[in-house]
């Protein structure tokens, strides 16, 4: 009888089991003649069964044919790069890819398997979604989701058009567009928006903005889903507009001032009523328009301490958090930014991040130990008191252009982590940079760790991926890698670094060595990368047409010139203060030419221009009004950031072309002209009225209107060249 009932039970289950499985093949069949369109006719697609809810890929040859199988469209997808990095050496980075395949196809001896230790790969991080994204249409999601997929990643943070959503719920609560106009900000500030930091800035926002964005969402959820990926949707974490106190007199609300230069916003008490009501209207408005995975975003407190550090508060406040959700959706699961725990540890000792996280059950929260590879969260909070936790590489900050990593950190820490008894219940790795399309063998190296329980070896890793990324076995190339391991991409464990230094170009003009966001400190010294700038010219003839040499060439040339501004600026400073105006004449104008230098040089490489940024903001207004808003947006984001007394100028600089030209070589001429009058005994240099002077400088360019080149000039290894014979032997003595 109870084999009967097993059979029913089967042939009642095994049609929605074979339409799953006929899913997840055509999705991966799609996302194969995407990646090579003139390949598809060789590879074989089927299905592979899943283990104890871990995805899994098998390979193996069949004649002339390549096997690819999968439990779902993502694990096929990482089985197709796996088979393309060991097999054909090829590469797929946002920076430079070899998809130059092997005529014929490379057989594979036996076949070959793969098991996920990891239930969870995540990806994304909220800024992530405004300092590399906002812009970003379809085609170039598209792009995203398909390396998302390569790259194993099975839980994106998915909140393009949320602000349409909030839009609808706030409708049906009676709110007026007029009552609204000062709670969304513009386009490049949605994350500290969704976040509950900031309201309005940048804004107004254009209504046919969030209804054509959350079209995108719909797209985007659509093909994330499709390859078995379970997106991670926003919850309501009590931010609400200014006019909320209007509508609801009653309501506890608690006012926060994330930073200085930004106007106050409201969070909704959790013991408030209604704090449980718009939480679930927002969650079943979101369901209803886009469905579910029952993973929920939430950070209550993101850079806003609680009002009380009492723990019985804070476990009631997360219970309520929670429980809002809950009313929603019985299945949802609380997925938790660590950020807190990291950047406020003066307020979250144990009691309190203890309280906060035991007050939900151990199922229904998944928390982001967001910057484990600087600072593992997890070994000083008993790994989360028993939560599911993720390993995560936080890296890079502000989207920021630098050569900088922990490469041994990636290949070691995740797998140790894994199989350390003290980590709990480490459920999974991921990516949350704030910014992306940069340092390219970092996420290379990291999602390397998918498909494996055991520490990475560098020694054999690293060549193989120099092959991949240029097509050939460069003695030079690979050596100038193993350089960049030991300088640029070590951090010794005796300094706190949090992140790679910036250019004192970038800074806004100072005697100091530093400023407060344009940091100069680097973690090697800067002599110690020219033997790698010799090794990548000398492998430039043999490795010249790939795509991700040239971009490496260019990159590693800027580092050694961003590294060289500063004992030129050490220069002129020194000049300025023993009143030699003949140094300082010579020095200032070496840095003016260097800054030209690196501009040029950059224009080379569409990665490092300005023109594409800026156009790419404009092409979404309808009106001209429009397009003036959202290059505002583009523009202060990665300058000013707010207004132009804004604290976090420079927190999100960029070394591009045209933002050198045009941005910081003519702050640092006004400088050097203020200097000279100095000199020249006409006027004293006033540096609080040089700086008031700057920064309304710097506020009309935000706001100016100009079209960038969007479109490369000069060849990126020939330029190269010209910097490399211009500067090589100038850096290394002034150094």
């Amino acid at each position: 009888m109870r084999l009967k009932r097993s059979l029913f039970c089967f042939i009642l289950l095994f049609p929605a089991l074979f339409v799953q499985a006929q899913s997840h093949l055509q999705a991966g069949k799609e996302l194969l003649s995407r990646i090579l369109p003139g390949y598809t006719s060789l590879f074989i697609v089927e299905d592979a069964p899943g283990l104890a809810g871990k995805d899994v890929f098998e390979l193996e040859s069949r004649g002339k044919k390549i096997v690819l199988r999968g439990n779902n469209g993502g694990a096929l997808a990482s089985g197709l790069y796996y088979y393309l990095t060991e097999y054909c050496h090829c590469q797929i980075t946002w920076n430079g890819s070899n998809l130059k395949m092997p005529k014929v196809l490379p057989a594979i001896p036996g076949k070959v398997r793969k098991e996920t230790p990891y239930e969870y790969r995540y990806y994304l991080n909220y800024c992530t979604f405004n300092y590399s994204m906002s812009w970003w249409d379809w085609s170039r999601w598209e792009k995203e989701i398909d390396w998302m997929a390569l790259h194993g990643i099975n839980m994106p943070l998915a909140i393009t058009g949320e602000e349409y959503t909030w839009y609808l719920v706030y409708k049906e609560m009676g709110f007026s567009d007029e009552d609204l106009n000062g709670f969304f900000t513009g386009p490049a500030y949605f994350s500290w928006f969704w976040m509950g930091n900031i309201d309005a800035w940048g804004g107004p926002l254009p209504l046919n903005w969030m209804k054509e964005h959350f079209e995108l969402q719909k797209k985007i959820l659509q093909r994330e889903r499709s390859l078995g990926m379970k997106p991670v949707l926003p919850a309501f974490t009590g931010h609400v507009p200014a006019s909320f106190k209007q509508k609801f007199p009653t309501a506890k609300l608690k006012k926060t001032n994330w930073t200085n230069g930004f106007a106050d916003t409201y969070i909704l008490d959790s013991e408030d009523p209604m704090f449980a009501r718009i939480g679930k209207m927002f969650l079943e408005k979101q369901t209803e328009l886009l469905g579910t995975d029952h993973l929920y975003s939430a950070d209550t407190f993101n850079e806003n301490e609680p009002p009380s550090d009492e723990p019985e508060f804070l476990s009631k406040l997360s219970a309520r958090v929670y429980e809002g959700m809950r009313q929603a959706d019985p299945d949802a699961v609380w997925v938790m930014q660590g950020w807190l725990f990291y950047s406020d540890r003066k307020f979250w000792k144990e009691p309190q991040t203890e309280a906060l996280l035991k007050a939900v059950p151990n199922d229904k929260m998944i928390l982001l130990d967001l910057a484990t590879e600087i600072e593992p969260v997890w070994k000083r909070t008993s790994a989360f008191y028993g939560k599911p936790w993720i390993w995560n590489m936080l890296h890079n900050f502000g989207g920021n252009t630098n050569l900088f990593g922990r490469m041994d950190v990636v290949a070691q820490a995740p797998a140790e982590a894994l199989n350390d008894p003290k980590s709990g219940n480490l459920k999974g790795i991921g990516l949350s940079m704030e910014g992306i399309e940069q340092n390219p063998v970092m996420y290379e190296l990291m999602m390397e760790n998918t498909w494996r329980k055991e520490s990475i070896d560098l020694n054999e890793w690293l060549p193989k991926f120099v092959y991949n990324r240029y097509g050939s076995k460069n003695k030079e190339a690979i050596k100038a890698w193993n350089i960049l391991r030991k300088t640029v991409y070590t951090v010794p464990a005796d300094k706190y670094i949090r992140d790679g230094a910036e250019s004192i170009i970038q800074a806004r003009p100072t005697t100091d060595s530093s400023s407060r966001w344009a940091k100069t400190k680097l973690n090697y010294e800067a002599t110690e990368i020219l033997p790698a700038w010799d090794a990548l010219i000398k492998a430039s003839e043999s490795c010249k047409n790939s795509s991700g040499f040239q971009y490496d060439l260019v990159d590693l040339s800027r580092q050694v010139l961003a590294n060289h501004a500063l004992p030129l600026q050490r220069k002129f400073v020194a000049a300025y203060e023993q009143r030699d105006k003949q140094a300082f004449q010579k020095y200032s104008k070496q840095f003016l030419d260097l800054i030209g230098d690196m501009d040029r040089l950059l224009a080379s490489q569409k990665d490092f221009m300005l023109g594409p940024w800026v156009a790419d903001a404009r092409a979404w207004g309808r009106t001209e009004k429009e397009k003036a808003i959202y290059e505002m947006n583009a523009k202060d984001l990665i300058t000013l950031w707010g207004d132009k007394d804004c604290p976090l100028n420079e927190y999100a600089c960029r070394q591009w072309s045209g933002l050198l030209n045009d941005f910081y070589k003519p702050r640092w001429q006004k400088f050097f002209t203020a200097v000279r009058m100095d000199l020249d005994g006409k006027k004293p240099l006033n540096k609080e009225e040089f700086a008031k002077e700057i920064k309304q400088w710097e506020w009309d360019w935000v706001n100016a209107r100009k079209d960038y080149p969007v479109k490369p000039s000069g060849n990126p290894v020939e330029e190269s060249k010209k910097v490399y014979q211009k500067y090589r032997k100038q850096v290394a003595t002034l150094f």
